[in-house]
């Protein structure tokens, strides 16, 4: 079997390049950066929009490997110390704060907003006002809420969190699972949607 060469990780340096970067962006310069903390691609804030100062605040010894940060123009993002986050995806319109040893595996994708109307006449307006010849200041109210996974939670592969959830320290998030609601600490979690399946 062939296997694929691990990334390499630089130091995420505000307002810099990664050096050999295929998508040869600079790093946004609205982000705070403890030490040792990693990264592999400036893709990372492709779609990272918000304006805020500071807009990111990631702590010491954090690795973002093939992640995803994208933001609202007035979101924030707080990542704590040693935190991994592999190919998984933060789509921020409000505010997600991870704590420290925060796992979050392949696939993983955490929201704070539905970022579209949910009655389907306000759908329909947004989806207009979102298309090339819509005005986007015309769109409806979209609800958001922030969220916060506490320190020694694992999210599993495929899972995904969304608005307004709390999840307690040392939680799991089995693989695949959707959360809709508040976790406890130390518990685990599994299903869609997520329900509790075993307590420390």
């Amino acid at each position: 079997m062939i296997s694929s060469p691990e990334p390499l990780l630089y130091p995420l340096k505000p307002g810099e390049y990664v050096p050999n970067d295929w998508y040869a962006k600079p790093i946004p310069e609205n982000i705070e950066v403890g030490d040792e903390t990693v990264i592999d691609s400036s893709v990372t804030f492709k779609n990272f929009r918000s304006t805020l100062l500071p807009a990111l605040k990631v702590g010491n010894y954090v690795t973002l490997c093939r992640a995803s940060l994208a933001t609202e123009g007035n979101a924030v993002i707080e990542i704590g110390d040693y935190c991994y986050i592999s190919n998984a995806v933060l789509v921020c319109a409000e505010r997600i704060k991870l704590g420290s040893h925060v796992f979050l595996a392949a696939g993983v994708t955490i929201a704070d907003s539905d970022f579209h109307p949910i009655q389907p006449a306000a759908r329909m307006a947004d989806t207009v006002a979102i298309s090339p010849l819509g005005n986007h200041r015309q769109r409806p109210p979209i609800k958001s809420s922030p969220v916060e996974i506490e320190s020694g939670v694992w999210i599993g592969f495929g899972a995904t969190i969304l608005k307004g959830v709390h999840i307690g320290a040392d939680a799991v998030v089995a693989p695949g699972s959707v959360v809709i609601s508040d976790v406890p600490a130390g518990c685990t979690v599994a299903g869609n949607p997520a329900k509790i399946v075993s307590v420390a």
